[in-house]
């Protein structure tokens, strides 16, 4: 009997529609079936709170309404709470006796993008950004569903003390669209004032994977990220006379194509590379050349070396160009690389195998993928480059519906991408597998003494 059960739940596993409450046999010694229970009747009020977030989403350093409700639901959950940490990060901490030190971490920032969903708790929320512009905001990026999971797990974690021992840090990062939010909480003693984690993990929304599920990258999980800005200048004069001047569109556009060369052929085969020039301004009149045209671009890569040789590059093939050009060396292009540098993410392999080894057991195989390494960037690997080495791991979280999936397929139509208008994750499943997540990753790292 108990072997035929068990073919049963594998074939509803596989179906994708088996309930989290018949998980309890699969995934060890843990009482799964009180995890889940206790997770469902969180469930109501995690989506409200989530709908709250999306409809008032708040700019990169001035999440000061997000934090503040962040902060609320960690202290009634239970936690000792800090707030305005590195800004405004807010941090919560769960102490249960003697054991490893656990941070989980959510970014609290949205996105100067208006949303064009048409959901009934769409937002509509304005803010004035860096250059005094009011911008619509949305949360393009899921951060609403981090922040809901995070609380979630929180609230089930407190009221489960019997099955985890140590300590658990919730971090409500700030200024994760901006790259600058992780550094800001270690530089406010992130490590030093609160419990130093012996491990840090982290979920993020996948735009492309179906609600339920997970996916895992060992090693390098997102890219280096650069902005660059050059600023190319010449000598302008009248279109009808271009002899008598240094035409700086021409030489931007000689840039522009010699910097395709750079990842095709001086970058090795097999190391990933990116260079896109994403902005081009210059001129104001069709019979004017001017003075000067600006480019913006962007960097990708994983390895130090990789882009040290972008960088160096450019640099040289900026003023080689300029040379040919016959400029003299006070007119030579600018280039200049921006602070906002986001280092790559490197997932532990070793806590990675262990993270989708846990989630195998708690979800079902066919609920958690390997998948590949992308060029986004991501903040959350600051937290593996202080001088402790501590191991981290970002995995997948995925929100889309299987409507929306079977449209996507019938129509040929793209799935909306993260940083989209019309990003809209499946909520209640999605904030059910994260949680569980969440929550599995400490039973998991942080198990009771024998």
């Amino acid at each position: 009997m108990k072997s035929i059960r068990s073919a049963g739940l594998l074939m509803r596993v596989a179906l994708g529609v088996v309930a989290f409450g018949e998980l309890s046999m699969v995934a060890g010694a843990v009482d799964t079936a009180e995890v889940n229970r206790r997770i469902e009747r969180e469930l109501p009020s995690l989506e409200t709170f989530y709908q709250e977030l999306h409809r008032t989403p708040e700019l990169s350093f001035q999440e000061v309404e997000t934090s503040r409700r962040v902060g609320n639901e960690l202290e009634r959950a239970g936690m000792s709470v800090t707030r305005q940490v590195g800004g405004h990060g807010v941090v919560g901490v769960l102490t249960n006796g003697t054991g490893p030190v656990i941070l989980l971490r959510a970014d609290l920032d949205g996105l100067p993008i208006r949303e064009q969903t048409g959901l009934p708790y769409s937002s509509t929320h304005q803010m004035t950004n860096d250059l005094g512009e009011r911008v619509p905001t949305m949360h393009a990026c899921g951060h609403d569903i981090h922040m809901a999971s995070l609380v979630g797990s929180a609230r089930v974690l407190s009221g489960m003390r019997s099955a985890w021992k140590g300590t658990v840090v919730f971090l409500g990062q700030p200024a994760e669209e901006r790259g600058s939010g992780a550094r800001a909480v270690l530089k406010d003693r992130l490590f030093e004032r609160f419990p130093k984690p012996t491990a840090c993990v982290a979920l993020h929304c996948n735009a492309s994977l179906l609600t339920g599920s997970l996916g895992f990258v060992e090693g390098f999980t997102f890219a280096n990220v650069d902005s660059v800005d050059i600023t190319v200048r010449g000598v302008g004069g009248h279109g009808a006379y271009p002899h008598l001047t240094k035409d700086p569109i021409v030489l931007a556009s000689q840039i522009v194509m010699a910097l395709q060369t750079v990842v095709s052929r001086e970058t090795r085969p097999g190391d990933p590379a990116v260079i896109t020039v994403g902005s081009i301004h210059g001129g104001s009149k069709h019979n004017i050349i001017p003075d000067s045209v600006h480019l913006q671009l962007t960097l990708r890569s994983y390895t130090e070396e990789v882009r040290q040789n972008t960088l160096s590059s450019i640099r040289r093939i900026c003023k080689g160009l300029a040379e040919s050009a016959g400029l003299p060396s006070e007119l030579h292009p600018q280039v200049t690389v921006a602070n906002e540098f986001t280092p790559a993410l490197y997932n532990d392999p070793k806590l990675t195998q262990q993270l989708a080894s846990t989630a195998r057991r708690w979800l079902g195989e066919p609920r958690v993928q390997t998948l590949q390494p992308v060029m986004g960037g991501e903040d959350f690997s600051e937290f593996g480059r202080t001088p402790d080495k501590i191991p981290i791991c970002q995995f997948w979280l995925g929100v889309v519906s299987p409507e929306a999936n079977a449209a996507a397929l019938r129509s040929g139509k793209p799935l909306p991408s993260l940083h989209s208008p019309y990003f809209q994750p499946q909520p209640l499943p999605t904030l059910r597998t994260g949680v569980t997540a969440l929550v599995a990753t400490v039973l998991e790292l942080a198990p009771p003494a024998p």
